[in-house]
């Protein structure tokens, strides 16, 4: 992926209605000076963040007369954005205004007396009884919030119809993980084509399923639970699927690779599971499937299980060295938790929105570029799946427990063939002894 800088400037004037996000009163100087640009800096290491935060920055602009804002945003690599953040939080100098911080990593900025990170509670409050509660508890310590997510992150199925088809695979029959099993050998003997990829170096291929099934990384006391019958059973299942060449692990090891999206542009595999936030990277870097891939709940493991599961996240923060706080917080606010802002996490970036009151909104079946590449029927089946979202347990030790299940256990089973038990033993015993 190319990484860049972006800045957009962006000049209005400030009308009441903005208040709901406002806070209070705009500062004095800044009604005095309706010429002022206030410069916000936001770092992020994913560009479809990057252009939703811009676009919001225009929004906010036409509604907030006094308060203009120019936003410099900073699109780094994962690692080196994240790295980068905790040594200048560390060391008190050199970090942004916003900040976007994955969900994995979130935990490793909560921790201590005083996080570096700046409450949120004057902006999410007023809007708790609108927004998934469960995905604002992700970001939370001690009844303060200190991130907002973009979306729910349900899990669904991404199949190409057209391989289905071929294969003579009605996909609508697909009910439990063993008729997805089945169904694939029919796929690979029909087709020569695997019925799916599965992550080798990443864990989005297995958390989803150990999630609907009710159980964790970690438990409710943020004790490692790796190796317990569920997670067993079903890395167990996920190696049965690579054994039997049902699936292949993941070109370049994970669902973000550009080695993937190649193989994937090409038709090189009958379906994919991944939450909905995935739908960007199809039309982002996926274009030759347009109008093949169809998207469903994830098979159920046994009969009335949940058929999805609440994955990933990225919380965008404010810092404690951001110079504008409270105008930082007001605009996190408005892009991110207001109605507005959480539509245009579905028309501009694909995202489930993480307001309840706007899943049944019109906007969400309007044309846009998704409904343009998925068709118009995926908002209805992820309504008929919203109560079937379950929730993680983020505690301090979640970015250890993502870390140990990449590097010690995908690979090691799905790559190197290790038993599934006697790696997530290992592994569990490692998370617990830190």
């Amino acid at each position: 992926m190319k990484y860049l800088s972006k800045s957009v400037l962006a000049l209005v004037l400030m009308a009441s209605v903005s208040l709901a996000f406002a806070g209070g009163k705009p500062d004095a100087a800044a009604a005095k000076d309706p010429n002022k640009v206030t410069t916000l800096s936001f770092w992020t290491f994913q560009e479809l963040h990057s252009a939703f935060m811009l676009d919001a920055v225009e929004s906010w602009n036409k509604l907030h007369p006094t308060e203009k804002i120019e936003l410099k945003v900073d699109v780094l690599p994962y690692d080196e954005m994240h790295n980068k953040l905790l040594i200048s939080l560390q060391s008190g100098t050199g970090a942004p205004d916003l900040v976007d911080i994955e969900i994995s990593k979130f935990a490793n900025y909560l921790k201590g007396s005083k996080p570096g990170l700046v409450p949120l509670n004057a902006v999410v409050e007023p809007e708790l009884k609108n927004l998934v509660k469960g995905r604002m508890d992700n970001y939370a310590k001690d009844g303060k919030y200190y991130g907002i997510d973009y979306h729910v992150g349900a899990s669904v199925i991404y199949y190409n119809k057209e391989i289905m088809d071929k294969a003579g695979v009605d996909i609508d029959s697909i009910k439990t993980w063993d008729d997805y099993y089945k169904a694939g050998k029919i796929v690979v003997a029909k087709t020569g084509k695997p019925m799916a990829t599965v992550e080798s170096t990443e864990h989005w291929s297995y958390y989803p399923l150990i999630s609907q099934q009710g159980s964790d990384f970690l438990d409710a006391n943020d004790k490692g639970i790796l190796d317990n019958d569920i997670n067993v059973k079903t890395l167990t299942y996920l190696k049965k699927l690579v054994d039997d060449k049902v699936a292949i692990t993941a070109p370049g090891g994970f669902h973000h690779s550009e080695e993937y999206w190649s193989f994937m542009n090409n038709s090189g595999a009958a379906s994919v599971w991944m939450p909905l936030w995935y739908m960007g990277r199809f039309t982002s870097y996926m274009p030759n499937l347009k109008g093949k891939i169809v998207v469903r709940p994830l098979p159920v493991w046994t009969a009335g299980g949940k058929r999805s599961a609440g994955m990933g996240g990225t919380g965008t923060a404010v810092t404690v060295q951001s110079k504008n706080q409270d105008l930082a917080v007001r605009f996190l606010g408005y892009a991110k938790a207001s109605k507005e802002g959480s539509l245009k996490t579905w028309t501009l970036l694909g995202f489930d929105p993480i307001r309840w009151d706007v899943w049944t909104d019109p906007a969400m079946k309007a044309p846009n570029q998704y409904t343009d590449y998925f068709g118009t029927g995926v908002f209805d089946m992820l309504v008929s799946i919203k109560d079937e979202v379950g929730s993680i347990n983020v505690g301090a030790h979640f970015p250890e427990a993502v870390t140990i299940v990449q590097k010690n256990v995908m690979y090691k089973v799905l790559g190197e063939g290790m038993d599934p038990k006697q790696a997530l033993t290992e592994a569990n015993k490692l998370l617990n002894s830190k």
